[in-house]
């Protein structure tokens, strides 16, 4: 039903609903709140404190209206009072809102309070009767749309809408869940605590429980499809050519990608590690694999810098086993495109290495066995979807170097198996990290040059642009700061810089001379937060440290800490704030990136975590990753049971579940069966 036509709305207030996502009456009831004002436990007015947003109850003993109510701010005021004392509630050009209040009646007020010596303030407080309390849901607005109007058409709309039970009688017995229609009753108008909690464990669970359900069955839709089926060959003559030993959890990972690719369904495993654990050389070993096997690989990367040096590393791992492989960019000619496409086509290439442009449909494969995506958090479904369209139904590897908290990967990648590279190679130094202010500028500028005296090279992070400000000013900003200490602090000391709005070419330029050790400083924005290896730089200074997310932080820091030399990574901040300061103390701390996903994902929520994008998946409307852990635990247990009993849910006791699925994601996209 169009909610135009639902009773107090009409076109003029449909338009402003349209702006928030609602067009019907269904959806008005599933805009659930966004928070609640809290008046269960209303304090005294001696316990108010100045500057705090509280809830008290008190009588209204004085009511003051202005001189003249046409003024251009008119002033109500009205005194209140308990037995602990009084405050003056101030309303400005409100006199509909002020002439509800009765004299001598006892109400529950909220709002911030202000004041000083003379007497406590409350300025425009939200106030009901005190047989109104609970929780007083707050709503998502656009101008025009007040709480009061969104909560008067929810309650109008729920009179409307009938819930069905959307979740199978025994799942809601066995965990104690109430039932769909009075958990969403309850979570719009909670009449205490307690109701809010039971309401919103209800639908947090069904939210998991869906997901995680269409998450599974992604993952084993192909699976009566014959993939790149391979059989068993020896890796010897690869771990023999390695100038190093691999570690343990490579191995193991290595052996995960073989068992996947040995059966009969297509591997879609993500390889996990932190930044420089050797992931890289795992997706080597697995596209070795497919070689002996007879196949082609294709290998994509997120930036045309990390696609380069993906190509050099495998040329270097696999070119004197016979491998061929060839890089495929946007910066390439059309007539080197064509003939490099022409030869992957031909079969002539084994492995393919390029960027987005390997999604293009021109871009083709005679005999795809394997697809590796780097960077795979910057991948969504569909774009995955995509690269298995390459052969037939062939092998995919997703690598990703930002680690993820188990709660968050239960989400995030819960269409894939898993393998955590959890070691670090052997004779990798932990990186030193220091938290200074600006005042210690000299010092760092001093050190950085001592280690470049050395032989040493360095990155200074140029501080961010604010993102309301357009890309040219990022060109600016970075220009400016590369210009002021290229003539000043290292004017004597070869230096380059780099920011995203360069050309491909010159981008290639700067990163080629400073990988060759002709540039001894690089300044950068935040672009070589991703890919880039210079084994020689072992310092890093990053100014505004506060702006950037931890992951970020942790991403930026394994730049350095590539060679046998101690490294160093500094964060410059002149911010003193409690949430400043448990950020640098966390990478003060450690070096373990799992440990810093998890202080990130606490500190800024599952929202912020990826920034953004969704990608790929449906946003969450009740639960949150980081508070309801243990919810999402019971869920997965679950999910897991129910396929492993009805693997596609097409029983008739399962039929509120797949219709859940089919409803969020889509009956063609789940089941394959376009």
């Amino acid at each position: 039903m169009e909610i135009t036509y639902l009773k107090g709305v009409g076109p003029k207030r449909a338009e402003l609903y349209k702006k928030i996502g609602v067009e019907t009456v269904e959806q008005l009831v599933g805009t659930y709140p966004r928070d609640y004002v809290d008046f269960t436990a209303p304090c005294t007015i001696s316990q108010v404190q100045i500057g705090e947003v509280c809830a008290f109850r008190a009588f209204v003993t004085k009511k003051t209206a202005p001189f003249s109510s046409y003024a251009r701010m008119a002033i109500y005021k009205a005194v209140l009072t308990d037995e602990t004392g009084s405050i003056t509630a101030v309303f400005f050009n409100a006199k509909y809102t002020f002439e509800k209040l009765k004299e001598n009646e006892e109400y529950l007020f909220y709002g911030k309070i202000t004041g000083d010596l003379i007497g406590l303030q409350v300025s425009s407080p939200m106030f009901v009767g005190v047989n109104e309390g609970g929780l007083i849901p707050k709503y998502p607005l656009t101008a025009g749309l007040t709480n009061n109007m969104v909560s008067q058409n929810v309650k109008t709309a729920l009179s409307l809408v009938n819930e069905r039970e959307t979740l199978p009688e025994r799942i809601t017995v066995a965990y104690k869940l109430i039932g769909r229609a009075e958990a969403v009753r309850k979570i719009h108008f909670p009449k205490s605590r307690e109701e809010y909690i039971e309401a919103r464990r209800r639908l947090v669970f069904e939210e998991f429980l869906t997901l995680k359900l269409g998450l599974s069955l992604m993952r084993s839709r192909g699976r009566s499809l014959s993939g790149a089926v391979m059989s068993e060959k020896s890796l010897s003559e690869l771990y023999a050519a390695l100038p190093f030993e691999p570690t343990n959890a490579q191995l193991r990972a290595i052996s995960d990608c073989i068992a996947d690719m040995k059966r009969l369904y297509p591997m879609n495993r993500l390889l996990q590690g932190d930044v420089g654990s050797g992931k890289t050389m795992v997706a080597a070993a697995a596209a070795y694999f497919s070689y002996l096997n007879g196949f082609q690989t294709l290998v994509m990367a997120p930036t045309e810098v990390l696609a380069r040096q993906h190509y050099a590393t495998f040329e270097k791992m696999l070119g004197t086993l016979g491998v061929r492989v060839e890089l495929l960019s946007g910066s390439l000619t059309a007539k080197q495109k064509k003939e490099v496409r022409e030869a992957a086509a031909s079969g002539e290439i084994d492995v393919l290495v390029g960027t987005q442009a390997l999604i293009q449909k021109t871009s083709v494969l005679k005999k795809t066995g394997l697809v590796v995506v780097d960077e795979q958090h910057r991948f969504g479904v569909a774009q995955r979807s995509a690269l298995a369209e390459k052969g037939a139904a062939p092998h995919i590897l997703a690598m990703s170097a930002t680690p993820i908290p188990r709660t968050l990967a239960l989400i995030m990648y819960g269409d894939l198996d898993v393998s955590v590279l959890n070691e670090m190679p052997k004779g990798r130094i932990p990186i030193k990290t220091y938290a200074v202010d600006t005042s210690f500028r000299p010092r760092i500028y001093n050190f950085i040059k001592k280690h470049i005296a050395e032989g040493r090279q360095a990155y200074i992070v140029c501080p961010l642009v604010e993102e309301s400000e357009n890309s040219r000013s990022e060109k600016a900003s970075a220009i400016e700061y590369y210009e002021r200490l290229c003539a000043g602090e290292f004017r004597d000391i070869p230096a380059g810089l780099l920011y995203g709005r360069m050309k491909q070419a010159d981008k290639d330029e700067v990163m080629r001379k400073f990988r060759d050790n002709e540039l001894k400083l690089l300044v950068s924005t935040t672009v070589i937060e991703v890919g880039i290896d210079v084994p020689n730089a072992n310092v890093m200074l990053i100014e505004n440290a506060e702006q950037f997310g931890l992951s970020q932080l942790h991403q930026l820091r394994g730049r350095v800490g590539r060679g046998s030399e101690q490294s160093y990574c500094v964060l410059m901040t002149d911010n003193g704030s409690e949430y400043t300061k448990a950020r640098t103390d966390a990478m003060v701390k450690t070096t373990d990136g799992f440990e810093i996903a998890k202080q990130d994902l606490a500190l800024r929520g599952p929202g912020n975590f990826f920034g953004r994008q969704q990608h790929g998946l449906p946003p969450l409307k009740v639960a949150d990753i980081a508070d309801d852990a243990e919810v999402l635990y019971e869920v997965d247990a679950l999910s897991q049971k129910l396929l492993s009993e009805d693997a596609l849910l097409l029983s008739p006791e399962n039929a509120e579940l797949r219709g859940n699925v089919e409803q969020l994601f889509g009956q063609n996209d789940i089941y394959g069966w376009n």
